[in-house]
């Protein structure tokens, strides 16, 4: 029996396949239940939830992804808006977005998106600059919601738009040059004809000085006021507008920010000027205020936005993992085929093209473009990048495969699954999904502004209110109010964030360490649990010769035949006679999972240095061939077995245990009897001890999650410094664990495939080795180029030195504003002094930034 969404039932109308407690995923075929009674697609994914429970701290988080998710199970009525659910008939689309770059940007778009007509609900994130919208595709479609989010200096388009993102940047640059060369134009005047009536400068005669105050007093000096005041307005509304535009958000949204503050020193400026010009006689005018302050803090923004650029170029020879195409030879209901499951000559289409029962082919060194069963064909599939195991499946006829896995050797024809999708853009889609929900949090500098902004406008009501009542008059009340603002500009304070983090990303890229996002440093500070990938982050990745028990001429001829194999474990034996060949002869199998010193393996006089290989045969098991005229075997015992050789109980013993440890045992015989055996496993990567050890010590907890067998990961779980390992877990289980680990506290997640990227995506802070996918370096905050696990230690520290930076500039910006905003109180301060003043603390700021933050 089936439901009508065609998921199967019983006969009392139940689902007897339950998705995965866990991570959601499909448990039919899989027999894995816990003593309560709940459901698990695999035995990672039971020991995951045995360990940690389900989520307390975020339950509420999970349980809307998951409805969101779960299309099928929630009811096609319009749900009440304050629910969190979604209609089944609702869609997401991603959107990139340009302009966000504080919690209260992210609280406007969720707004103005969600009141957009069949939208259903929103979810942004300043980190990763997307928002992930459900809607109803009837009602209104991706390019309707990118014009309806665009708006007031934010810019929505489609993730995959590059060239979108091209014209925002250039938009960036251009609205900054603007700024900074019409206020020059502006403090030119100031320099030459304003500055010198208002300080009298000495080097002017007073011949000079009657003669610029008679001009500024005249008509013709009314005019040269107004050209200033149109010159600064284009500093203030087209290089100002995204500091303007902040302050709107925040004082709509009500949570006061660094943008709020700028926008009233520089606003409160240009208005008292523009009024002074209107209605006084003689006016004093502080536009250079204005354009100062505006120019400032740009300028600062700017610097840190191109430190980040710059970065980021390092990570341009990431492979991306997705493929566009595939070769289909046969179409579905087409009738006859071969039997390759072809009808016809091969087709190169595009993925979108095919259909369900569609055929393709897929060759040794390409990847499957979609999920499928393998109708003809036998080969090792590498399914790392999607599952995370290291050593490829073997997979013959019946077969399932998943989109995204690499075909390692010889070839298959594949039927495509039922919904024509690959494992590897379901795993895409969990990942946009984790960062439209991965909020940014609150930067320190606007967690004290939400306090500083009330407390500045209320002094500065208080000072004017004050002169109106002494009967000081009305310009001079509001001289006093404005100074109050000015001094208060948090020009110091709005650099003290960004250029503290500029220099933390600079310093970063020196040691080959990719910063993306600049809330990172606070981020990471306080973590309490690091979770560490194996593959290709713990491990390298590669299969490389470990150990030996063979004789030397024997190896000799195995790696010769091994030359003509595709398979990962193939080439690691191929390789052995030019890299080494692990631990010398009679050292036995690893039985402790650790590393072993690697030998070199010289071949013997009576064999040639390229030993002849007559004929070469690859089997599901292993390869067999004539080298140098002798039968040579190289694979599983049960190879042997099958030809009748004669396997030692000796090397049947060694191979059992190698295999308790995650090794790879691969048997060598020639002429009938194996002779002995060397063991392959993916090498542990330099260093790994160290950082785990250093991290551990500094107090925070370890975890280990893999998607490799439980065996593979011995050595990690037997350390003192790894508190818990979790072995077997699929992407999507690998992204729940880490919602769990947050409910215990601030997790880190380093990883460096694919598979990790859900979990890199789902963790407070993301941690990507620069030699992975491209889709791990995306959906992480962090990527370390070189793929030195030392550099994991070095961004803790960094982290802590940039805290540190931050904290001085901040604390320098109060100490100015408690000496000055006093001053301008008690009427000791005008505009202009304070202006200055604001530079001079600026400069400190800046100074004390560019310092290099941590000693070589």
């Amino acid at each position: 029996m089936a439901a009508e969404d065609g998921t199967p039932v019983d006969a009392n109308g139940d689902r007897p396949f339950p998705d995965c407690t866990l991570c959601d995923l499909p448990t039919e075929g899989v027999d894995v239940v816990d003593d309560d009674g709940n459901r698990f697609c695999c035995t990672g994914c039971r020991d995951v939830y045995d360990a940690l429970g389900d989520v307390d701290a975020d339950a509420e988080d999970v349980a809307a992804r998951r409805d969101r998710n779960a299309a099928a199970a929630v009811d096609e009525e319009e749900p009440d808006p304050d629910s969190g659910s979604v209609p089944a008939d609702h869609e997401a689309t991603f959107l990139e977005v340009d302009g966000m770059h504080c919690a209260t940007c992210e609280a406007f778009i969720e707004t103005v998106a969600t009141d957009t007509e069949g939208v259903s609900a929103a979810s942004a994130s300043y980190v990763t600059d997307t928002v992930r919208i459900d809607h109803d595709p009837e009602s209104v479609s991706a390019d309707d919601l990118a014009d309806a989010v665009s708006g007031l200096g934010y810019s929505a388009y489609s993730r995959d738009d590059a060239f979108s993102r091209r014209q925002s940047d250039n938009m960036a640059t251009a609205r900054l040059a603007i700024g900074v060369l019409v206020g020059m134009a502006v403090m030119l005047q100031y320099v030459v004809l304003i500055y010198p009536t208002y300080f009298a400068f000495p080097f002017y005669n007073e011949r000079t000085l009657e003669y610029l105050n008679q001009a500024m007093s005249s008509t013709s000096g009314t005019y040269f006021f107004i050209v200033i005041g149109v010159l600064t307005t284009i500093v203030l509304l087209v290089t100002g507008k995204p500091t303007l535009r902040g302050a709107y958000v925040s004082a709509r949204t009500r949570s006061p920010n660094m943008d709020l503050l700028v926008a009233i020193a520089a606003v409160s400026a240009y208005l008292y000027s523009t009024l002074a010009v209107a209605l006084l006689p003689d006016p004093s005018i502080y536009y250079d205020v204005t354009v100062a302050i505006i120019v400032i803090v740009t300028v600062g923004n700017h610097y840190e936005s191109s430190v980040k650029r710059r970065a980021t170029e390092l990570l341009s020879d990431l492979t991306a993992v997705q493929v566009d195409t595939a070769r289909r030879v046969g179409r579905a209901g087409a009738g006859e085929h071969d039997e390759n499951g072809a009808d016809g000559e091969p087709t190169e289409v595009a993925l979108d093209a095919l259909e369900p029962g569609d055929r393709v082919l897929v060759r040794a060194g390409e990847r499957i473009p979609v999920d499928g069963e393998v109708l003809k064909g036998d080969a090792a599939v590498d399914e790392s990048v999607v599952t995370g195991e290291s050593m490829p499946v073997r997979k013959e006829p019946g077969d399932a495969v998943v989109g995204g896995s690499v075909v390692a050797d010889g070839s298959l024809a594949v039927a495509v699954g039922e919904d024509a999708s690959s494992s590897l853009d379901r795993v895409a889609e969990l990942v946009w999904d984790l960062q439209s929900g991965n909020h940014g949090v609150q930067k320190l500098a606007d967690r004290l502004a939400t306090v500083f902004v009330p407390v500045v406008l209320a002094i500065a009501v208080v000072a004017a209110a004050a002169n109106l009542a002494l009967g000081n008059g009305v310009a001079t009340a509001m001289l006093v109010g404005l100074t109050v603002l000015i001094v208060s500009c948090p020009c110091a304070l709005g650099l003290a964030t960004p250029l503290a983090v500029a220099a933390g990303i600079r310093d970063a890229l020196e040691r080959s360490i990719v910063v993306f996002d600049d809330t990172v440093f606070e981020r990471i500070r306080g973590a309490d649990t690091v979770v560490f990938d194996k593959t290709g982050t713990l491990t390298t990745g590669e299969m490389r010769l470990l150990e030996r028990d063979i004789e030397d001429d024997l190896l000799a001829l195995a790696s010769a035949l091994e030359s003509r194999s595709a398979h990962p474990v193939g080439r690691a034996i191929a390789a052995a006679r030019a890299d080494g060949g692990g631990k010398a002869r009679g050292g036995g199998p690893a039985t402790d999972g650790g590393t072993v010193a690697e030998g070199t393996v010289e071949a013997p006089d009576d064999v040639p240095a390229d030993p002849t290989v007559d004929s070469f045969e690859s089997h599901p098991r292993g390869v067999s061939g004539i080298v140098e005229g002798s039968e040579v075997v190289v694979g599983h015992p049960a190879l042997f077995d099958e030809r009748g050789w004669t396997v030692p109980e000796a090397v049947r013993e060694a191979v059992a245990a190698a295999r308790d440890v995650g090794r790879v045992p691969v048997a060598i015989g020639r002429d009938g009897a194996a002779e002995g055996l060397v063991v392959v496993g993916d090498e542990l990567r330099e260093g790994w001890e160290e950082t785990v050890t250093a991290l551990a010590d500094s107090g925070i907890e370890i975890v280990v999650l893999t998607g490799d067998d439980v065996r593979a990961a011995t050595v990690f779980r037997e350390h003192d410094a790894v508190s818990e390992v979790f072995a077997g877990v699929p992407p999507e289980g690998k992204a729940e664990t880490v919602e769990r680990l947050k409910g215990r506290g601030r997790t880190v997640m380093v990883g460096d495939g694919t598979n990790d990227a859900p979990a890199l995506a789902a963790a407070d802070l993301g941690i990507a080795l620069g030699g992975g996918t491209a889709m791990a370096a995306d959906a992480a905050d962090v990527a370390v180029v070189d793929d030195d696990l030392a550099s994991i230690e070095t961004v803790f520290e960094l982290s802590r030195a940039a805290g540190r930076r931050v904290k001085g500039n901040i604390g320098w910006a109060f100490l100015y504003n408690a000496v000055a905003v006093p001053l301008a109180v008690a009427g000791l301060l005008n505009p202009l002094f304070a202006a200055v003043a604001m530079g001079l603390s600026s400069l400190l700021v800046v100074t004390n930034s560019s310092r290099p933050l941590l000693k070589e």
